[in-house]
């Protein structure tokens, strides 16, 4: 099984892989070019965004900065705006529905390491330093019609339905039902939305 096998199937691996390397650098190289590009120059943009990402739906609007790890497995339905300063860790996979709102300072984390300091690191080389640090993965997946508020935080491995609102500042550590609004650290299922 490749590095870049076990990323996307939650084991650990070596993030100093050079294929996972390679694949980081273009995505740091095509992001910084999209940042970089003037507000108004939207075919460079969408031309830009069809190489760095997994999947782009229909009127897809990112506001930059932008940031992502690897870019290719991030997933964006249709009609989906994505405000300033937002960073995407797509260590696996970010799959987003149509219609989702993302705030400014938004982060969605896919990655996570051991909190063994062994497990993390390994035994140091001779000269007692460490290789790249192990790192595992849980894919993040959020349904249509959702807006997640200014500076969320999205952990590994959670699902937030569709029809929900994530109150700005939470930090969501846990599934979120359909049809709700939810806000707080750690963010709790506060009501129904109708």
């Amino acid at each position: 099984m490749t590095e870049s096998e076990k990323m996307l199937a939650g084991q650990l691996y070596d993030c100093g892989d050079p294929e996972l390397l390679a694949q980081w650098h273009k995505a740091k190289d095509l992001v910084k070019a999209y940042n970089s590009l003037p507000s108004e120059d939207a075919v460079q943009k969408d031309r830009i965004l069809e190489e760095l990402l997994g999947k782009k739906g229909k009127n897809l609007w990112i506001t930059a900065p932008f940031f992502a790890d690897y870019g290719n497995n991030i997933y964006f339905g249709n009609n989906c705006e994505v405000n300033m300063n937002c960073t995407f860790l797509d260590d696996n996979a970010i799959r987003i529905g149509d219609n989702a709102l993302i705030a400014p300072n938004v982060q969605i984390y896919t990655a996570f390491h051991p909190t063994n300091v062994r497990e993390r690191f390994g035994e140091p080389k001779e000269d007692g330093s460490f290789m790249f640090c192990k790192t595992q993965t849980a894919p993040v997946t959020i349904g249509d019609n959702v807006w997640i508020g200014g500076g969320a935080i999205i952990m590994p491995g959670v699902t937030i339905g569709n029809n929900v609102v994530i109150g700005a500042g939470s930090v969501v550590t846990k599934d979120i039902p359909d049809n709700t609004v939810a806000y707080g650290n750690p963010c709790l299922v506060m009501r129904e939305n109708n």
